[in-house]
């Protein structure tokens, strides 16, 4: 590529010359300041801003936050007297009490594009968590009972979870602690031995197992005897009865068969399918001794509760007074399993805001256990959903939902013949597009936030949905294929002067502020937001910046190597969201 700077970059501690290119800029900015100031270059790096009125520059600093003495607005106009350019920071000027610097655009377009063109997919991600072990916890639906909204808010937060850290360096292990125990497993059973039917089971577990469940609670609702059997052989199961066991683990592992087809239509894949039932009776033993010997358990018409009260808690019971263990117990010889086995560095529990004092409680008695390691437990909680039944009925099944999408998308898709004639696999594609829409919905706002789920609202391929970003991709995929010539990443970038052209390379540049940004939030909503702005940015360049129609190559050459890295940031984007970018619909 055309000029390569020969000014060497100052080394300043926590930038990441390396994998955010933004950063030499910063650098040079922060070393200047530093020379003025007399205050180190490295705590100067972490309080510049982006100016909030673009006309003003690239990067900003608020003289009073260096805490120098005297007046900030006339130390700015000193300063900027004082300022000689370079390569790399063309100009500084003062408004009020900022200080404002311009970055040399063409420079950050050779040195941006030529980064992206060498690591492609890897753009944007960092090793600033190398040697990290993340623990994400998502998604957890129960067996034999429906996959409702709130898994699914699990599983989509969960994914993106999990693929930040692993964008940052971490490693990572996903886990899906499934509702696999407990009495309704005995009822289960109890039921099949009287509705069951091989076929039905082997053709759509959760869906047979559902139908079963509703019919046995049925029966039991009149007939207390059934609740009997159903603890009987419960306890049958917590013995180790060998012929109760096998009957339930061929529903567990029948019901997570079909759940990785699920997932994998979703884009996801877990690395383990754990569960209640697999956290053993030792760990839990072990739990129940420590809390008997911190003194933290006391009796309660024959069960065992920890009080926590004092610190506006409520109470925990962790032992029902027939001797079974509880949730909470479970979770925390689960936890201590967990940490003995992997040595994380944090572990997170992607659970709904209405399991906010669950998870406070656990927190709260592990610190009491004298657990160390319990500071590095996180719960990452969300709103609800309303609103999402399918369009034909109320059970809410996770696959009856992506059906119904798949089937929405694809009416919307075959309004357009001409495009529908050249889609290739117009199944896959609607079933992508639907699932993004789903996905986009479901992440645009914060995590906190309850929304209704718009069966209208999710499918337009305007305004911010996961249709837009979708075509937004495509569009740029078209234009590769279309211009009749290849990437030549050697071209002079400096024939990309325009206003539109310097304002998408800009936008690019940033991708990986938020990756970093998005570790510190868990926020998908951050990562929505910057994507729908760069497609916005590119739908600008795209009106007068053409490729194909383009008279003079060369400005073709370059502009093609802007798209191409716009589409590649784009799709490292929508990958990091969980989505599968398409190339054509």
């Amino acid at each position: 590529m055309s000029f390569n700077p020969v000014t060497p970059v100052p080394q300043v501690k926590g930038a990441d010359l390396e994998n955010n290119k933004l950063d030499s800029f910063r650098s040079f900015v922060a070393s200047i300041v530093a020379e003025f100031s007399g205050i180190s270059a490295d705590n100067i790096l972490a309080i510049l801003e982006v100016p909030r009125n673009p006309e003003h520059g690239d990067i900003a600093i608020a003289v009073p936050r260096l805490r120098v003495q005297g007046n900030p607005a006339q130390i700015a106009q000193q300063w900027v007297e004082k300022f000689s350019p370079n390569e790399y920071i063309t100009s500084c000027t003062a408004t009020g009490h900022y200080l404002n610097f311009k970055i040399n655009k063409l420079l950050l377009a050779n040195i941006l594009l030529d980064d992206i063109y060498k690591r492609k997919e890897k753009y944007g991600t960092n090793q600033s968590g190398a040697g990290k072990k993340a623990l994400v916890e998502f998604s957890s639906p129960n067996i034999a009972k429906p996959f409702h909204a709130g898994h699914l808010r699990s599983t989509i937060i969960g994914n993106f979870v999990k693929n930040v850290h692993d964008a940052n360096g971490w490693e990572t292990i996903g886990l899906n602690y499934l509702g696999d125990w407990g009495k309704q497993y005995g009822l289960l059973a109890v039921g099949f031995e009287k509705y069951g039917s091989e076929e039905d089971l082997l053709n759509n577990p959760i869906k047979h197992l559902y139908d079963v469940y509703v019919k046995i609670n049925e029966d039991a609702d009149k007939n207390e005897t059934i609740n009997d059997q159903a603890r009987a052989y419960f306890k049958k199961m917590e013995e180790g009865d060998e012929a109760a066991l096998s009957l339930w683990k061929k529903f567990r592992n029948l019901s997570i068969e079909k759940y990785k087809d699920t997932y994998a239509r979703l884009n996801i894949n877990f690395d383990i399918y754990s569960g209640e039932s697999q956290v053993s009776n030792e760990s839990i033993n072990r739990a129940l001794e420590i809390l008997k010997e911190k003194k933290m358990l006391q009796e309660s018409d024959g069960a065992l509760i920890i009080d926590l009260n004092q610190y506006k808690l409520d109470v925990a019971v962790v032992q029902k007074k027939d001797g079974t263990t509880l949730y909470i117990t479970r979770d925390i010889g689960a936890a201590i399993e967990r940490y003995e086995k992997y040595k994380f560095d944090a572990m997170y529990y992607l659970v709904a805001s209405q399991q906010d004092l669950h998870l406070k409680q656990l927190f709260k008695i592990l610190e009491l256990m004298g657990i160390e390691w319990v500071g590095r437990c996180k719960h990452i909680n969300f709103g609800m959903v309303s609103g999402m039944s399918t369009r034909k009925g109320t059970a809410v099944f996770l696959d009856d939902i992506l059906e119904q999408t798949k089937e929405s998308m694809h009416e919307v898709m075959k309004q357009n013949e001409k495009k529908y004639s050249q889609v290739e696999n117009p199944d896959k594609v609607a079933d992508i597009i639907g699932i993004s829409a789903v996905m986009i919905q479901d992440m645009a706002a914060k995590r906190i936030r309850n929304y209704a789920f718009n069966w209208n609202r999710m499918f337009s391929f305007e305004g911010d949905t996961g249709p837009y970003l979708q075509y937004a991709h495509a569009r740029l995929c078209s234009i590769e294929r279309n211009c009749g010539f290849g990437i030549n990443p050697n071209i002079d970038i400096s024939l990309l002067s325009e206003k539109s052209a310097l304002d998408l390379i800009d936008m690019v540049a940033q991708y990986p502020d938020f990756v970093k940004g998005a570790l510190n939030t868990l926020e998908p909503c951050t990562i929505v937001t910057y994507a729908m702005k760069l497609s916005h940015t590119i739908s600008v360049a795209l009106e007068t910046l053409w490729v194909v129609g383009q008279k003079e190559h060369k400005v073709a050459e370059a502009r093609l190597l802007m798209y191409w890295a716009s589409r590649i940031t784009l799709g490292n984007a929508l990958k990091l969201l969980g989505l599968k970018p398409l190339e054509r619909m």
